[in-house]
């Protein structure tokens, strides 16, 4: 609960990164409404820049120590308590004293471990960032800036076509045959639907992107599901013998690569999601894994 006493703060923080501008940037969704723009780091890159600290009014301002620190940490929205850092490090800045005016500091972290990419979803988030804190007696001044960090790391890619099947005895057989089981976030999925039996009239085909968020530890196990893109395949009802060619361009979502079991923590899973539906609005459906992962030659 915020008090209803809450001094302003008479200080305002700014935090600068070394090279900023010539950073490659990631757009990060903070909301539906809001994103910010963050600088992309690699994994044991130094982070270094300069905090600015400028007084308000001019006034003095009493301190008992300025720090800055750099901190990977894992975030979850349903449980706060289990959230947790696995990156802290920490630099003095300036020891107790009295700010008199307008005061700049620089900072280097180097060989700065980034183990895991940053992600942001609907239970749970990994950041990166840097927080500067002004102590005080009654309350810390405190300013934090995200950095985003991206991983590279390219699971052993088999090149060969897959098969998903929808069957059901004596009324429908159909087989989706696409191009391979891995793909790069600019990727396109290729193949065909073949219609083996048809004995049920087929209103609409759809093919979506699903995303699985897995949080938690059994028995508390939570899975959030979101539909990143529908396309529509066929409207209308196909007959025995037909094949329908699939062309599904994965660059214009916003998809990031497969996370198994990060830290302990969470995973990320990516499906491609079939679904049948007859004129009687019965539903018929199936699911197959697909691995996604970033390539540098794709961003």
């Amino acid at each position: 609960m915020n008090s209803l006493f809450a001094l302003p703060s008479p200080v305002e923080l700014d935090i600068v990164f070394d090279d900023e501008s010539q950073r490659q940037r990631a757009m990060v969704k903070m909301d539906p409404s809001h994103r910010i723009s963050c600088p992309v780091y690699a994994d044991g890159e130094a982070i270094a820049g300069k905090v600015t600290i400028r007084l308000k009014d001019g006034r003095r301002t009493e301190h008992a120590g300025i720090k800055v620190d750099v901190i990977g940490s894992i975030d979850f929205m349903k449980n706060r308590k289990r959230s947790s850092e696995f990156l802290h490090r920490s630099q003095e800045l300036a020891a107790p004293g009295e700010l008199s005016q307008s005061a700049s500091f620089k900072f280097e972290f180097k060989n700065v471990e980034k183990t895991f990419e940053c992600y942001r979803g609907a239970n749970v988030r990994l950041r990166y960032f840097v927080r500067v804190t002004v102590a005080r007696r009654l309350a810390d001044i405190v300013q934090e800036r995200d950095l985003w960090v991206y991983s590279y790391d390219i699971p052993n890619v088999e090149k060969k076509l897959v098969k998903m099947e929808i069957g059901i005895e004596d009324c429908l057989h159909l087989e989706f045959e696409y191009n391979k089981s891995s793909y790069h976030l600019k990727d396109v999925i290729v193949g065909k639907i073949y219609f083996l039996l048809v004995r049920i009239k087929i209103k609409n085909m759809d093919l979506s992107v699903i995303r699985r968020e897995i949080t938690g530890t059994a028995p508390n196990v939570y899975k959030e599901s979101q539909t990143l893109t529908k396309f529509e395949i066929m409207d209308g009802a196909p007959v025995r013998g037909e094949a329908i060619p699939i062309r599904l361009f994965l660059g214009g979502f916003e998809l990031g690569p497969t996370f198994n079991d990060v830290n302990k923590k969470f995973s990320v899973r990516y499906y491609l999601n079939l679904v049948l539906t007859d004129d009687e609005n019965r539903r018929y459906f199936k699911q197959q894994e697909i691995t996604m992962y970033r390539s540098i030659d794709s961003e």
